[in-house]
């Protein structure tokens, strides 16, 4: 009864030790970033598989720039997703950024400029804490993100 126990146990070590090895080594199959980009991998807080649903993963890529600390600034520059071939999960890339904008509100005298993160058109993906999220963006960037969670469904009425 013992070594029936004792083989049980190390089935069910050997099991989970090669699931976690598993989950862990997803990262081997991402390309390596080019000379000119920086590989962001964000490893997600495990979630049981029927909540993830409930969670969305807002990514945002941009780069510290100093500003004039009043007007909002923004990037003309979009995140794309690509397929990792063979491996059902997508990849994000920032090829280069784009013009940087502004809005055009008077600023006073004496306004101290300030660094601020200027970032594209963010992209939302949904929660997967078993792969990680990838982004290859140019040297230099940041990459951000939000978790967006769902509140409790409510009841329409019906008129």
């Amino acid at each position: 009864m013992r070594k029936a126990t004792a083989l049980t146990t190390l089935i069910w070590l050997i099991c989970a030790t090669t699931t976690f090895a598993m989950e862990k080594d997803y990262l081997h199959a991402f390309p390596e970033a080019t000379k000119d980009q920086v590989r962001s991998v964000l490893r997600l807080p495990h979630k049981d598989r029927d909540t993830e649903g409930d969670f969305r993963v807002e990514i945002f890529v941009g780069k510290v720039m100093q500003t004039d600390g009043v007007n909002r600034y923004w990037m003309g520059s979009e995140v794309e997703q690509k397929p990792l071939k063979g491996w059902g999960f997508h990849y994000y890339v920032l090829d280069e950024f784009g013009p940087v904008a502004s809005t055009k509100m008077g600023v006073p005298p004496g306004t101290v400029k300030k660094d601020e993160f200027v970032h594209g058109k963010s992209l939302m993906t949904p929660y997967n804490s078993r792969v990680p999220i990838v982004v290859y963006a140019p040297k230099g960037s940041k990459v951000l993100y939000r978790i967006w969670s769902a509140g409790e469904r409510q009841t329409m009425d019906i008129d």
